[in-house]
């Protein structure tokens, strides 16, 4: 139902808090909208009545982001639901949706690595996903990145050898793999391991991954002294060499709690133009990684701002962990609790703590936040000046703030793949980046392949689409034109500008003796644009440019 504004003699009152009496004293999702009817605040409720008038009460208990937002706010709308978990999942998708400026937005819609295995195959085998699927199998994690996973198969392959081959069933083979003779691989493919023997190392890394690292120690202890005992002493040496690795792995992990659980430690820190949010992720009680959110205009208290990223962190395939950790009290604490429950298929708690582990990974998690914050605040201070020369300079229609660089590498036309790099206020954000193979060229056509992977990237990825200021593609003008018409296909040269970054050619150099400098060529523009002499400008573009040819 939409509440639109009518003409009011001057007072100092909200014109919209005239439009109070209207709502129901009913759960609901209430949204702030601006004049053209763009949400500016997408908001839940259990009472709407009662949590809109807190609006305008007194503008002096309002924060600085609150005023700006009710500044702007022309119009009021509001959902009625069934109940509070239904206003929550509204909420959420509402946000998703419409990417409110003054709501908790976060950019990282990747879902993170995870380590599957699945003891019902006749060859179990380590293998790592993005999604969580109730297939029976079991799942580690999720890890913060992909290099992360990887360290961890890294450490686990040597200690337990199981197949490394891609295909779901094991293919006979007369002679064993490489990673056999490395002594990373068992073997099994060659008959060289029975598939008892085989089944017992992929229970002993699932007793690894849970963290019962003291029952795995005792097992393999037992078996290492019965091979002995039986004079068996080459198997023997296995298994005294499995102990000292893992032994070696336990040193160099980071645990942080003695009850081998899977927690997620939300640190929040707040100034006035923002705040961050660090997220430790605790598996088993180890510190598997850690990543950060910049919250940029969210509005909001300590435990407004945390339970609106819990709603939107987590849902779809996304872990979710058996506790998690916060540093403030959250009012909606109990309504989150059952929906996460829900997701998880288990309970799961949310808490606070005073003393102990769990108080000292909040603090961890509070110091990590306060620092990121710290060191995004001075780095913007130079930066914000460079994204303001870049759109002055190109004549762009907004600030660059989120930049794409789309880049084609290939060999001889084949094998031929695709990057898509993104900065957020001239920084990379690396959650962010994706890779494509060709599918729909073998013959080199940089234009033609550049366009499918913009179109890939556009249907796969529209959230992060929604977001970009600025899109670069690496070449000339015929990868610009190409990219140009199927933006204008698609009515988003409106919100997406479009640039192209080439390289000197040595005629370039030799007619206009400018000296070796790339060239920004820019739609309907015949001749490029030169920035040697803005060189914090072309540095930027440049550094964008060469992250998508290193990813």
């Amino acid at each position: 139902m939409v509440m639109p504004i009518a003409s009011t003699t001057e007072t100092p009152r909200h014109p919209l808090a005239e439009r109070i009496g209207g709502l129901p004293h009913n759960p609901g999702v209430y949204q702030f909208k601006d004049q053209g009817g763009e949400p500016l605040y997408v908001g839940k409720a259990r009472d709407l009545k009662k949590r809109v008038a807190n609006y305008f009460r007194s503008v002096s208990h309002l924060d600085v982001k609150t005023r700006s937002l009710l500044a702007k706010a022309v119009e009021l709308d509001f959902t009625v639901t069934g109940t509070e978990k239904e206003a929550l999942l509204l909420e959420s998708s509402l946000i998703k949706k419409y990417r409110p400026r003054y709501n908790v937005i976060l950019r990282d819609d990747k879902n993170y690595p995870a380590l599957r295995i699945d003891l019902r195959d006749s060859y179990p085998r380590l293998e790592i996903v993005r999604r969580f699927k109730k297939d029976g199998a079991l799942y580690f994690g999720p890890y913060p990145s992909a290099q992360a996973v990887r360290e961890t198969l890294q450490l686990l392959n040597p200690m337990f050898p199981l197949r490394q081959c891609k295909s779901r069933r094991l293919q006979p083979r007369q002679r064993p793999c490489l990673n056999y003779s490395l002594g990373r691989c068992l073997g099994a493919c060659a008959g060289k391991v029975t598939q008892e023997s085989y089944h017992k190392a992929a229970e002993e890394v699932v007793l690894f991954l849970r963290g019962k690292t003291d029952v795995l120690q005792q097992q393999l202890k037992e078996q290492m002294l019965a091979a002995a005992a039986s004079q068996d002493y080459e198997r023997a040496a296995v298994f005294r060499d499995r102990l000292q690795a893992i032994a070696t792995t336990l040193e160099k992990q980071h645990i942080f709690s003695s009850r081998f659980v899977d927690q997620d430690v939300l640190g929040l820190h707040q100034d006035e133009a923002g705040a961050e949010l660090a997220i430790l992720f605790v598996r088993q009680g180890v510190l598997v990684g850690q990543r950060s959110f910049d919250l940029h205009e969210a509005r909001g208290n300590q435990g407004e701002l945390i339970s609106a990223f819990i709603a939107q962190f987590y849902g779809g395939d996304r872990f979710t962990p058996e506790e998690i950790l916060v540093a403030a009290d959250l009012d909606e604490k109990t309504l989150l609790e059952e929906w996460l429950g829900e997701l998880r298929g288990k309970r799961v708690r949310i808490l606070t703590a005073q003393r102990g582990e769990r108080r000292h990974l909040l603090s961890l998690a509070q110091e990590n936040a306060r620092e990121r914050l710290l060191t995004r605040r001075r780095w913007q201070e130079g930066s914000e000046e460079t994204l303001e020369r870049l759109q002055k300079i190109l004549h762009l229609s907004r600030l660059p703030r989120a930049m794409a660089c789309i880049d084609i590498s290939n060999l001889q036309g084949r094998h031929a793949v695709g990057s898509v790099v993104i900065f957020r206020n001239g920084k990379p954000d690396k959650a962010s980046y994706r890779r494509y193979r060709i599918r729909e060229r073998t013959e080199p056509d940089d234009p033609a392949m550049m366009a499918e992977i913009v179109n890939r990237f556009l249907n796969d990825e529209e959230e992060l689409a929604a977001g970009l200021d600025l899109m670069i593609v690496d070449g000339g003008k015929g990868q610009l034109n190409r990219i140009h018409h199927l933006l204008a296909e698609r009515e988003l040269l409106s919100e997406i500008s479009l640039i192209a970054l080439a390289k000197e050619t040595e005629a370039d150099i030799g007619l206009e003796g400018r000296g070796s400098f790339d060239k920004v060529f820019l739609p309907g523009r015949k001749n490029p644009e030169y920035l040697n002499r803005v060189p914090e400008v072309l540095h930027l573009l440049q550094r964008i440019r060469d992250e998508a040819h290193r990813f």
